[in-house]
């Protein structure tokens, strides 16, 4: 018998998780139609996800679900910024008045972050998430990062700057790492063998999110979108040197990241439509520095120490436009629930098993023991109560059966009457 695969399993778990949640009271909230990957420190975005759009006002239209109770997730991310939960929940179409209408509402499955391959992660487990989207029917998939800026001192490009990618360059997938979510046996159920990757950035979400950026100019501080841009992928964990910063930069690479391209190739693979979207949190340095040779060491120390790149700034950089995107996305969903969803066909269904009830915690184990010993106390001294009743009256068989009987009957066994230790 073959095995279930890992993102059926999970997939599996969450709809029943969500039909549990809601079930005949909220249908809609158990078929979500967009997803997004939340990057480094953009956990927030699901703050925009109405937390009461269910038309009661004692109900609540939003589940999180950690990932370690997930069958086949690992049980946290281990990256600081990424929280390691899903969050299912709603945004209004663009044009709602009213979040309580579900017929003008987009349901949303917001993955609070996400695997890396530095992690040790292998590239099936780095794409779970969007294989486990593709399996609920999610057709569009946001993939959202914190990424370095890959320009010289006559780019334009600056921190802040949010990119709407449409094109990558993945050296590890070139060389055969196993980032590459479509090495191996190919998954029939979700993609062809052989996929091509020169159109798996749509161009009309592109559209929509530029649109969407100027909709939403609140003041001088809003996020700048960039139309288009190249964004090379790296396996890390370390930033890049400035030789390879400028390698990349030959290459065409406008931003340089640690992660998105396995997701967006997963999910292009999967049938999905894919918008990518790169906050610019720091500057590659390229120039090379040989003309500082002569600069003291303690100071030359001290400034490349002061530019060189650190997760915290990358962090820092993401909470300052944390609001902005927040807003932006919720825009762009919007738009794509009047734009682009009502004309998207539904994507093949993928059949989910019902799964076999989750392991019982230690608590539930120890009630169901004491249960059980108390069932078998009680049989026993029916048994007992037999034997010494049968001596005098020849029904100790009668007895006996009927504590058995009453043993199984109530949830116990055999054997467990008799002892007996599995």
């Amino acid at each position: 018998m073959n095995e279930v695969p890992t993102y059926i399993r999970a997939a599996s778990y969450l709809r029943e998780r969500l039909a549990v949640e809601f079930g005949d009271n909220d249908v809609g909230m158990t078929r979500p139609s967009v997803g997004i990957i939340c990057g480094s420190g953009l956990s927030g975005l699901s703050d925009a996800l109405d937390t009461n759009s269910s038309g009661s006002s004692n109900s609540s239209s939003m589940l999180k679900v950690s990932y370690g109770e997930i069958p086949g997730f690992p049980n946290h991310c281990t990256v600081p910024g990424h929280k390691g939960e899903i969050v299912f929940g709603r945004f209004p179409r663009g044009g709602s008045t009213s979040s309580s209408d579900n017929n003008n509402n987009v349901v949303v499955a917001c993955f609070r972050g996400r695997f890396h391959s530095y992690e040790g992660y292998d590239g099936s487990t780095i794409v779970l998430p969007v294989r486990v989207m593709r399996c609920l029917g999610i057709k569009i998939v946001i993939v959202t990062n914190a990424a370095g800026g890959l320009a010289n001192s006559n780019s334009v490009l600056r921190v802040g700057d949010l990119i709407c990618v449409n094109d990558h360059v993945a050296l590890p997938h070139l060389t055969g790492s196993i980032s590459n979510p479509l090495m191996g046996p190919n998954h029939e159920l979700l993609g062809p063998r052989f996929s091509a990757t020169s159109n798996a950035y749509d161009p009309s979400l592109r559209r929509i999110a530029v649109a969407s950026s100027k909709e939403i100019m609140l003041d001088d501080d809003s996020i700048h979108v960039v139309p288009k841009g190249t964004y090379c992928f790296v396996s890390g964990p370390m930033y890049e040197s400035r030789a390879e910063g400028r390698f990349l930069k030959s290459l065409g690479g406008d931003v340089v990241g640690m992660s998105t391209v396995p997701e967006v190739v997963a999910a292009h693979h999967c049938g999905m439509k894919v918008l990518c979207l790169s906050l610019v949190t720091n500057m590659v340095l390229l120039d090379n520095d040989d003309n500082d040779i002569d600069i003291e060491i303690d100071n030359d120390t001290e400034k490349a120490a002061a530019a060189a790149a650190n997760h915290a700034e990358v962090l820092r950089e993401v909470s300052k436009k944390s609001k902005q995107l927040q807003y932006l996305v919720q825009r762009i969903v919007q738009k794509m629930g009047t734009d682009i969803l009502p004309h998207l066909p539904d994507l093949k269904s993928i059949p989910l098993p019902l799964l076999p009830s989750p392991p019982a915690t230690y608590s539930d184990k120890n009630t169901a023991t004491t249960a059980l010993a108390e069932k078998n106390l009680a049989a026993r001294i029916l048994f007992f109560q037999g034997v010494v009743v049968g001596a005098y009256t020849s029904t100790w068989l009668f007895s006996t059966l009927l504590g058995i009987g009453w043993l199984v009957k109530s949830g116990g066994s055999v054997s467990s009457f008799f002892g007996r230790k599995k």
